[in-house]
């Protein structure tokens, strides 16, 4: 082989070579790209989920706002009966169970409005103190009951469908201390000594 022939053969093998990278090169863009797609595509379906759950959510719960703030409106009208009902110039008035009936009849049509929303009162006395829907405001000694129950309704809580609108405030009982009742005992002993 004289050296134009090992010249020629070289260069053929780099031209075959050259070939052969520019063909893995080709398939290696190709793959690339391929990847590419496919994320585009797994993201772009990410992304329709996502809407489809957000456009859910604000039909379910679009009115969450409005829901929790019509909620003083019970509230007023619950205080309203009450006032009318204790009040000592109003319960000497004849017209004052129609008033109180007109009342419960708003009352009663309000609650009716909330559950057909999907919005219910949260049943809470007697009921164990769950910190997802109720709020402690006080602790009231009992030892008829255990401790952490709930013996007393401040405010109604309601949910709506499965989220908080608003918690119960309630007070929750509390087992006396071995201190205070002994302190109680001395006491007690004291004044059957007296």
């Amino acid at each position: 082989m004289t050296k134009t022939d090992k010249n020629l053969s070289k260069d053929k093998e780099q031209n075959q070579t050259a070939e052969h990278n520019e063909k893995e090169t080709a398939e290696d863009k190709l793959k690339s790209t391929e990847e590419k797609l496919l994320r585009a595509l797994a993201e772009t379906e990410n992304q329709r989920r996502r809407f489809e759950k957000e456009r859910q959510d604000a039909f379910e719960f679009g009115g969450f706002n409005f829901a929790r703030e019509s909620l003083s409106l019970l509230d007023n009208i619950d205080r309203a009966t009450t006032s009318f009902k204790n009040d000592e110039k109003l319960k000497d008035n004849k017209d004052l169970d129609k008033i109180i009936q007109g009342i419960e009849i708003v009352k009663k049509d309000l609650v009716s409005i909330f559950k057909k929303n999907g919005i219910e009162e949260i049943e809470c006395i007697n009921k164990k103190f769950d910190p997802n829907f109720h709020q402690a405001m006080l602790e009231i000694e009992d030892s008829t009951k255990g401790p952490g129950t709930v013996v007393q309704e401040i405010q109604k809580g309601y949910m709506m469908k499965d989220r908080l609108l608003r918690p119960s405030l309630v007070g929750v009982t509390k087992n006396r201390d071995a201190k205070s009742r002994k302190d109680e005992k001395k006491t007690e002993e004291k004044e059957e000594k007296e």
